[in-house]
């Protein structure tokens, strides 16, 4: 039986993962592509060296997130975020960059039951000023949908 899931089991499962499907407007077609993220305080953290999905969402801010939990045709369940870009620089950049760092590491390691190196790879990037674009997707609406045999 497919079910609505309620808001608290939307955010559970943005919480509880870190891949997504990054859906983006460019030159009036959309595109829907993987992309790693980070969800904290009613936020979606990312990260983006420049380039095609960058430009396109500081054309078009209004951005969906999908994300998938898949065991099976009968045990499943999904969400669609709905939200708006916003690009940070500067010390505010680096201290998303720092929670993404942390968040992925944990969600991996209580995930998938290992650790990674996460931290000195954004460091060093941060130290050497290679910051990558930091952005944020401000969440405007989360739905869901799951289905249980």
């Amino acid at each position: 039986m497919i079910k609505n899931l309620d808001q608290g089991d939307c955010k559970l499962l943005l919480k509880q993962n870190y891949i997504g499907h990054l859906g983006y407007i460019y030159n009036n077609r959309p595109y829907v592509i993987p992309i790693t993220y980070f969800y904290e305080d009613d936020r979606i953290i990312c990260y983006s060296g420049e380039g095609h999905k960058i430009d396109a969402m500081r054309k078009h801010a209004p951005v969906a997130l999908e994300v998938s939990d898949i065991e099976s045709v009968d045990h499943w369940q999904s969400i669609a975020v709905h939200g708006h870009y916003e690009e940070y620089e500067g010390s505010t950049a680096k201290a998303l960059l720092h929670a993404f760092s942390l968040g992925i590491k944990n969600i991996i390691m209580k995930k998938e039951h290992r650790g990674l190196n996460f931290i000195s790879e954004f460091s060093a990037k941060i130290a050497n000023n290679d910051m990558p674009i930091v952005f944020v997707i401000h969440i405007e609406e989360i739905t869901g949908k799951m289905r249980r045999k």
